[in-house]
């Protein structure tokens, strides 16, 4: 067996300990590649950095992702599994439509089509993708299983990034909605994720006018077209030279923050910027976006939620990346008494550790 961080992260399990015959060769699966390609692939869900440039033949997937896909990028999947024998998607509660994958070699087929005996080496990875347990708005949490193998995203996974409760932090958000009536709002989140919940957490607090970026209309229609979800809101396209009115809520990506465009749309309607983001809880965060007011709304875990998916899912093995995969591994080897151990780009094998 050996977990590698290259062109996304790569399984590679050998035939032996998938039940089948030793003499072959070992199955890979891809999980989040760019171009890299394996036995079985899986995309987790449609960040851009997280999706394929060259999509394979095939690809293990929700539904939602395959169309939030096509309608981000352009490109086409062709085909599309929601799991197989060995691949088992559960959501994530990242965005819509988003998996984490159990992994279950074990369970592959003979080549008569019958169950493979278990050969002894038998163990269940979990990765994790993009994952929040938290239930936020017409997200439910993610809800770990029990695995050996756990490859984990930690973005967040040092002490200092802590959240308030989730219905506290919406409470903060509606409130500064509605308290700054007088101006329009310019609100900043990623055009999947975030920009949907800032228009629901909007909607809930207010009745003015919504209008988003085209990116944001295109995730929108998308979402719609997946779903049974809904996101009516204005396309800012569809205004003539961008005008408005000055009642507006205005949501936008978080890329286009401090742009000159939108930096004198805000001057000329005299408007505030509110930034969306786990990284909130820093200060300096504030400054770089120039916002009037920022807020910890995330998609992620924060760090104790990622030592509860750890105690939940009592894996054998964890590797870390994305984020503070170092840190975070090192406490759970030095606190929690984990074999915890971060996967490094230019990594090869976990072998090499």
């Amino acid at each position: 067996m050996a977990v590698r961080r290259d062109d996304g992260i790569h399984i590679e399990v050998s035939a032996s300990s998938s039940g089948g015959d030793p003499s072959k060769d070992a199955r890979t699966f891809v999980a989040d590649a760019s171009s890299a390609v394996g036995d079985v692939n899986v995309v987790s869900h449609a960040h851009a950095d997280h999706t394929f440039r060259r999509t394979p033949e095939t690809v293990v997937c929700s539904a939602a992702t395959a169309a939030l896909v096509e309608a981000r990028t352009g490109a086409t999947v062709p085909e599309f599994r929601e799991g197989t024998d060995e691949v088992t998607l559960l959501p994530s509660g990242h965005v819509v439509g988003s998996r984490a994958a159990l992994v279950e070699p074990g369970a592959c087929r003979a080549s008569d089509g019958s169950e493979a005996e278990d050969s002894g080496d038998y163990r269940r990875y979990l990765y994790t993708g993009d994952f929040s347990v938290r239930d936020r708005l017409y997200l439910d949490g993610f809800e770990p299983v029990d695995a050996d193998v756990l490859v984990m995203e930690t973005t967040y996974g040092v002490p200092d990034y802590r959240f308030p409760p989730e219905t506290e932090l919406q409470g903060r958000i509606r409130d500064w909605l509605t308290d700054n009536a007088d101006a329009p709002l310019f609100l900043f989140g990623y055009s999947l994720g975030r920009a949907q919940k800032l228009q629901r957490l909007a909607r809930q607090a207010t009745n003015r006018p919504l209008v988003v970026h085209d990116a944001i209309r295109t995730v929108n229609d998308a979402v719609e077209s997946a779903t049974d979800l809904s996101f009516p809101a204005e396309s800012l396209a569809d205004r003539e030279d961008g005008a408005l009115a000055g009642d507006e809520i205005v949501v936008l990506p978080t890329h286009l923050a401090r742009t000159d465009w939108v930096e004198d749309l805000v001057d000329d309607h005299d408007g505030l910027k509110a930034g969306f983001s786990g990284w909130a809880v820093d200060e300096s965060f504030r400054y770089r976006g120039g916002y009037d007011a920022t807020f910890p709304l995330t998609d992620h875990c924060d760090f104790d939620e990622l030592v509860e998916t750890v105690e939940a899912v009592d894996p054998d093995t964890v590797y870390t990346h994305h984020g503070f995969d170092e840190a975070f591994a090192d406490h759970l080897a030095t606190h929690l008494g984990y074999d915890a151990r971060p996967l490094l780009g230019d990594q090869t094998r976990l072998d090499d550790f």
